[in-house]
């Protein structure tokens, strides 16, 4: 097992597949595998998942164990289970294994589960187009097999040497004009020639040379310390130097004036009637660690407020919701805040200083350059293309906002893709290469939309949108979340009626129109930072079910998780792949730069995209999500995150 919230990516090539897997270590004791294979000797691509489970850690005396199972959910090609233990001495490292399906295909042994039950006798080798679980054939066949391997790590070189015994002899690939193994031993070396990165290359079975690459993250690193620009405080600038309205003899001018050139915003300001407490809300769009804007607004408060403030009451509002207060002591040690916090419930300000807005009245335009993916479709595995993106925001009065998004195409592959669609499903998302193709520059998006809290019940956060949403759907709806203070369980309504837009990206529409919506339930667990959602309610193809997703999130703003969807389509109706289903990354790239602003990237990758379980990217159940950065629980844990 790799160290806990280890991400790993491989690419590996040989003269009979290339192979392109993810690997994260889930839990200490938990390891989870997408690969998708291509076969060179004949067309055909596999998608397949791996789960393996550790039994016993490695001791002193006695070695690590596991139990895995590849090809959970898959068609069966690569189906095999088995129990495997591993011991290092030294710079030695030895691994043993007793494997069934294909990890059986040489072997004497009989299969020992027999003896519980007759089913553990017979393997059924096709399963059929995957998707499903395979229960029927885990652990069965009449025999097992034996495999195992040794490496040595050199001392004064970052290489390793290793040899494996495997007694798989691709019977599946024989059976359509592939090759039988050569031989059951394989050798070769693997060099990391920069920490976190592996080039492997080998000999397999007597018949072909490998080479992989291989690449880790560690997804539990600390979040990045993001420290704004050095910059003159209004304390020190005459006030001719300052900007038209700002007054250098007012706090609440100078404080407004010194938070915007530290990349915050404050939206209000105003001290209570005795005087002793000030109540700020702040908002945060670019420190990448919520945490770090509190303590940087403090700072700057206690240079400008006056002297007979004794507390400092901050309202934490992210994306237009006032999600809580933290409520800080005047004479706290900047280094200890985070030590000694109340967290209170949310409030919106009724009283406030009479000018406010001062920041969120620009407008943010930017370009930059993105991507957009197409995996997993045979023809083309690796579908790309690069785009010039640019994009706007502004704020409007009464927490109204505009988004808009343009693509402009620059470097594409596209044109190799030239699948139709063979869904009996209403195409809601099956002719995404259509819109990949004759879209390749349009709008992305254009709506508005307003986010808030209701003044009277601060629990109760809801959001309004209307316009071109995504790229396949313009619509008008709404959102709804109910979050009790400090609870860890959260619910939500949202619905929506959506109309199919055309494929160029313009403004045109295709004559389909459905109401789509959902009832949702939340649990942030206190379990390894995992959060668990459920969805019920009715989807884009007017199908009806619910989704389940979980999602593992850090500090640093790693973000991985896996949903499912099960709808009242059946599985044939579906088609390939049974159900709706895939893996969802939230990637910050502020840890890659020093002293960056907060950056991320987000995307889905569905094993393959059908109609069944499709909802609105962004505006189905998304509140929740979308605010996790300044949950409570962050300012809890922040003393953990920054001693």
């Amino acid at each position: 097992m790799q160290p806990d919230g280890m991400f790993s990516t491989t690419i590996a090539l040989d003269g009979r597949t290339q192979s392109y897997a993810l690997t994260y270590q889930v839990l200490p004791w938990l390891e989870g595998t997408f690969r998708y294979t291509g076969f060179d000797e004949f067309f055909y691509w596999d998608r397949n998942y791996e789960a393996k489970v550790r039994l016993l850690q490695e001791s002193q005396y006695f070695p690590q164990i596991s139990v895995g199972i590849r090809d959970l959910v898959g068609t069966g090609v690569f189906g095999s289970e088995y129990v495997v233990a591993s011991k290092r001495y030294q710079q030695w490292d030895l691994t043993f294994g007793l494997g069934w399906g294909r990890l059986a295909d040489d072997s004497s042994i009989d299969n020992p589960l027999s003896i519980v039950s007759e089913r553990f006798e017979e393997r059924k080798r096709d399963v059929g187009k995957g998707g499903t679980l395979s229960t029927n054939t885990f652990f069965s066949g009449p025999q097992v097999g034996v495999f195992g391997g040794v490496s040595y790590r050199f001392n004064d070189i970052p290489l390793t040497a290793m040899v494996e015994y495997n007694p798989d002899q691709n019977f599946w690939e024989l059976a359509r004009g592939g090759e039988r193994s050569k031989n059951k031993l394989s050798a070769g070396f693997s060099w990391e020639f920069t920490p976190g990165a592996k080039l492997n290359i080998n000999y397999q079975q007597g018949q072909h040379i490998g080479v992989s690459l291989h690449s880790q993250l560690n997804t539990k690193a600390k979040p990045s310390q993001y420290r704004p620009k050095k910059f003159v405080s209004a304390l020190d600038l005459p006030q001719s130097k300052l900007p038209e309205g700002i007054k250098k003899s007012q706090w609440y001018d100078r404080l407004l004036y010194d938070i915007e050139r530290s990349d915050l915003f404050m939206l209000s300001a105003r001290v209570t009637n005795d005087e002793t407490l000030a109540v700020i809300e702040i908002e945060n769009d670019f420190y990448p660690y919520w945490p770090d804007a509190l303590v940087h607004t403090h700072r700057l408060a206690n240079v400008h407020l006056p002297a007979h403030i004794d507390a400092i009451e901050y309202i934490i509002s992210d994306q237009g919701h006032k999600l809580h207060r933290v409520q800080v002591a005047r004479n706290q040690n900047i280094k200890d805040i985070l030590h000694n916090i109340d967290i209170l419930p949310g409030r919106v300000l009724t009283q406030m200083t009479n000018r406010t807005g001062f920041v969120k009245s620009k407008i943010i335009v930017d370009a930059t350059i993105q991507n957009r993916l197409m995996l997993f479709d045979p023809d083309n595995p690796l579908a790309y293309q690069f785009y010039l993106n640019l994009g706007t925001k502004f704020d409007l009065p009464d927490n109204w906002m505009v988004k808009a998004n343009y693509r402009q195409d620059l470097l594409n592959n596209f044109s190799d893709l030239d699948r139709v669609s063979d869904s009996i499903l209403p195409h809601v998302r099956s002719d995404a290469l259509r819109y990949l193709k004759d879209g390749k520059s349009g709008l992305e998006n254009l709506f508005i939309e307003k986010r808030h809290t209701f003044k009277d019940m601060p629990n109760l956060h809801y959001r309004m949108f209307a316009g071109v949403l995504e790229t396949m759907f313009s619509g008008v709806g709404a959102e709804l979340l109910y979050q009790p203070h400090r609870s860890r369980l959260a619910f939500g309504v949202s619905g929506a009626y959506a109309k199919q837009r055309d494929y160029e990206g313009g403004f045109s529409h295709l004559d389909y129109s459905t109401l789509t919506g959902h009832a949702s339930v939340y649990w942030a667990s206190p379990y390894h930072d995992f959060d668990i959602a459920m969805h019920v309610g009715r989807y884009l193809a007017k199908d009806v079910g619910a989704t389940f997703e979980v999602r593992r999130t850090f500090a640093n703003g790693w973000q991985l998780g896996l949903w499912a969807t099960l709808t009242d389509v059946p599985f044939d109706d579906f088609g390939e792949g049974s159900f709706d289903k895939g893996m969802y990354f939230k990637i910050p790239f502020d840890n890659l730069f020093s002293n960056s602003k907060k950056s991320v990237y987000k995307t889905r990758i569905r094993p393959i995209q059908r109609d069944g379980g499709a909802r609105l990217e962004g505006f189905s159940g998304e509140m929740w999500w979308d605010t996790r950065d300044a949950r409570f629980d962050v300012f809890n844990e922040a003393k953990r995150i920054r001693p």
